[in-house]
């Protein structure tokens, strides 16, 4: 591989995350750019050319989804793998829709990754584990899902949801998006 395919860029808020995971794919032999927010990720394309992202979905209080669509814009064969603290559906299909070639549940490692940037979502080798999905992570897949239809307003969601907001910033606490 040339060495603009082994320049890696992770767009992480989680500083001791970020620089674990730096630290690993250094071993490997890639080029590690750091990022915290959007800003910096725009600022570090200006300059540095990127073969693969790893984008947090949550970064504060914006959505690493820009990232993905900036990494893209800047160039489509940029291989780019989105982290979440909790996987849903509508979240999954919009990050494949703005150039994620993959999308990764918290915790990911190294080696899930590094799969993750030569497999594509719909890899049929690939096995999805047989899962049954429970009553709260459907719940949860609905809140998150919502969550992302409001731009991650609160009381909006709350409202779409029919709860109280109260209760739904008690579940986020136990369930941080991520």
């Amino acid at each position: 591989m040339a060495q603009t395919e082994r320049t890696l860029t992770i767009v992480e808020d989680d500083a001791g995350f970020a620089r674990a995971l730096k630290r690993s794919f250094e071993r490997r032999d890639y080029r590690v750019h750091l990022a915290s927010d959007i800003q910096e990720t725009r600022r570090l394309l200006q300059t540095t050319r990127i073969g693969y992202a790893v984008v947090d979905l949550k970064l504060g209080n914006e959505s690493g989804l820009e990232a993905v669509q900036a990494f893209h814009e800047h160039d489509p064969a940029t291989r780019i793998v989105v982290l979440t603290g909790f996987a849903s559906i509508a979240t999954a299909v919009n990050a494949v829709k703005l150039g994620a070639c993959n999308y990764l549940v918290k915790p990911s490692n190294t080696d899930d990754i590094e799969a993750a940037f030569s497999s594509t979502p719909d890899d049929v080798s690939t096995e999805a584990p047989s899962r049954t999905t429970s009553i709260k992570t459907l719940e949860w897949e609905r809140i998150h899902e919502t969550l992302m239809e409001t731009g991650f307003n609160i009381s909006e969601t709350a409202r779409r949801l029919g709860m109280h907001r109260r209760t739904l910033a008690r579940k986020l606490e136990k369930r941080r998006v991520r």
